[in-house]
């Protein structure tokens, strides 16, 4: 009999301890999503012995807490394309441009060398499949993560802080079109075929399921009934394309995060927030929370080596370095100053929680061993855990940056008496 009562606790489990790991976090000045993704990796391996581990999570519970946790996923990757805004992407200027393309371009070069280096001791299937996912790998920056820092920290209205938003949402748009790209050549077996289903699918989405939303939405605008209605419409319509998408061999995100970039915008935007204030709760509180764990269930850091230390050394080096001097260069190209184009590299470097859907795609296809994915996702922990302190320094926050001016404007006196 399936040990429904087991399932029921590690629910139970991991909603609090995601919850109360979130909470410290943010006392600390980090993005929740930090404290979540460590309490996955402490209720794995790294910390409880391979026995607890099983007793807590026995092995006939694990399957349905995966089947929970890639629906959380796919809701995520929802929300993820509704907040990236197209009309911001197109406007934003020669700055966007180049901080874009180079904080693109040149964590893919830094990482297709670096992965070059690793090939030996952690290639799985092609080297070419190896190298080219580790480069997209490192060239990720965590949109819905640095929108919320970015908000967190009073910096929305202001112009790098808008040019943050707008570079991340082209790094990802074109991190998720090089992965796509990558899960094709690495189930090449269907490529041919897949591809010429591919096209039509996107064109029947966007002349005919996105007017067919925006229609829907404006009704439901306007006054008309039928709201529950609407958003039992965008939730079968998301499982639906993430379902095809998985059918067609890329991946279910694919599918999930189109639908949520084909949510309609019109009319300021409340249907669409309507229906994220429905999907965001039974996301971040149950399922993400689940994905974490299940991501920690195959996390092991007790046992490092000397020499994967070193690897761990290396790899976060070449994604700091990389995005950072990938961004700058990009926006001092772009005509920012030098003080602003600092503090978006920092920015840029946010990873969080889209990182993790990034190696946990490449896990799944094999492209990764656990021992690789381990290092990565804590190189996606410390970048983004790094980004707090780091806006400390560079653009303090309102208050702070006010009590910093008041000191200065008092320190000649005080230096003189």
């Amino acid at each position: 009999m399936f040990p429904t009562h087991m399932l029921l606790l590690d629910l139970a489990l991991v909603v609090v301890l995601a919850k109360v790991m979130g909470a410290l976090a943010r006392r600390l000045g980090q993005p929740a999503v930090v404290g979540e993704i460590v309490a996955g990796v402490l209720l794995g391996p790294t910390l409880l012995s391979p026995g607890l581990t099983a007793v807590i999570f026995p092995e006939e519970v694990r399957p349905v807490l995966s089947a929970l946790a890639g629906v959380g996923v796919a809701l995520f990757m929802f929300v993820v394309g509704t907040e990236l805004d197209a009309g911001a992407m197109k406007g934003g200027g020669r700055v966007t441009v180049w901080a874009s393309l180079f904080a693109t371009a040149v964590p893919l070069a830094l990482g297709a060398l670096l992965a070059g280096t690793l090939l030996s001791g952690h290639q799985r299937g092609s080297a070419a499949g190896f190298v080219l996912f580790f480069a997209v790998a490192m060239s990720v920056t965590a949109f819905p993560v640095l929108a919320r820092i970015i908000a967190d920290r009073g910096m929305t209205g202001t112009r790098i802080g808008a040019t943050a938003l707008t570079c991340a949402a082209v790094c990802d748009v074109l991190a998720w079109s090089l992965l796509a790209l990558v899960v094709a050549l690495a189930t090449g077996a269907r490529f041919q075929w897949w591809l010429l289903l591919l096209v039509p699918y996107v064109v029947v989405m966007v002349t005919l399921v996105r007017p067919l939303l925006r229609r829907m939405s404006e009704l439901r605008r306007h006054g008309e009934p039928g709201g529950g209605f609407f958003f039992a419409v965008v939730l079968a319509g998301l499982l639906m394309s993430a379902a095809f998408t998985e059918w067609l061999g890329l991946h279910y995100i694919f599918g999930a995060f189109l639908f949520g970039l084909l949510l309609p915008r019109s009319g300021g935007g409340e249907v669409r927030e309507r229906v994220i204030r429905r999907v965001e709760p039974l996301c971040g509180t149950l399922l993400l929370p689940v994905y974490f764990v299940m991501a920690g269930l195959k996390i092991d850091l007790s046992g490092l080596t000397v020499g994967e230390l070193g690897e761990l050394a290396l790899i976060l080096a070449t994604a700091v370095t990389a995005k950072f001097a990938g961004t700058y260069a990009g926006a001092r190209i772009g005509g920012l100053h030098s003080r602003e184009a600092v503090t978006l590299g920092a920015l840029l470097n946010t990873r969080g929680l889209t990182e993790l859907v990034v190696l946990g795609v490449g896990l799944e296809l094999g492209v990764l061993n656990e021992r690789l994915y381990a290092l990565m996702v804590v190189m996606a922990v410390v970048t983004t855990a790094l980004t707090g302190p780091l806006l400390n320094r560079l653009h303090p926050a309102p208050a702070a940056e006010e009590a910093s001016r008041r000191a200065s404007a008092h320190a000649p006196a005080d230096r003189a008496g």
